[in-house]
């Protein structure tokens, strides 16, 4: 079984929050499979605010100051695929520099802006679930103890998977 664990980082500015694209996101569902799984996040040996700090600043020229504790938390388990997934969310709190794109080492972020509450929607509306429906939740409610979004996939080939929120 493959076991995905990410970290994701937001950063907002009053009702805004950082969008980022990049060329490998494809929202629809047969891809699954292979986008869920990337791990890219966190280096061997590296605490895990360490290197979504890294990550930010190499994919958007942002140096994070300061870190929230866990916004929210995403488990998402897909037995027929042989795969879980886990992501960690956290709040930057306080950002310093510019936004800029172009030296992403893995060449994948090919555009970042400050997206309104509706802008995030629309940009999401095609994404999976468990990317979409936390974040919008997040942006809509802002709360402030750590939740956690629980998801299974049934089904056993990547087009034909069925997506529930637990």
């Amino acid at each position: 079984a493959q076991i995905g664990v990410h970290a994701m980082g937001l950063a907002a500015a009053s009702a805004q929050v950082l969008g980022l694209a990049d060329e490998l996101q494809d929202h629809t569902m047969p891809d699954i499979g292979t986008q869920s799984l990337r791990e890219e996040l966190i280096d061997p040996g590296e605490a895990l605010l360490d290197g979504l700090s890294r990550e930010v600043r190499e994919e958007t020229g942002l140096e994070v100051v300061r870190w929230s504790g866990l916004l929210y938390e995403i488990s998402v388990l897909a037995p027929g695929l042989g795969w879980r997934l886990r992501v960690e969310v956290h709040l930057a709190l306080e950002v310093a520099g510019e936004v800029f794109v172009g030296q992403d080492p893995d060449g994948i972020v090919i555009s970042s802006d400050w997206v309104s509450v509706q802008g995030c929607n629309e940009r999401l509306r095609h994404a999976q679930p468990w990317v979409r429906e936390p974040l919008m939740e997040w942006m809509t409610e802002r709360f402030e103890s750590p939740r956690l979004f629980e998801y299974e996939l049934h089904g056993d080939a990547p087009s034909d998977v069925l997506v529930t929120r637990k």
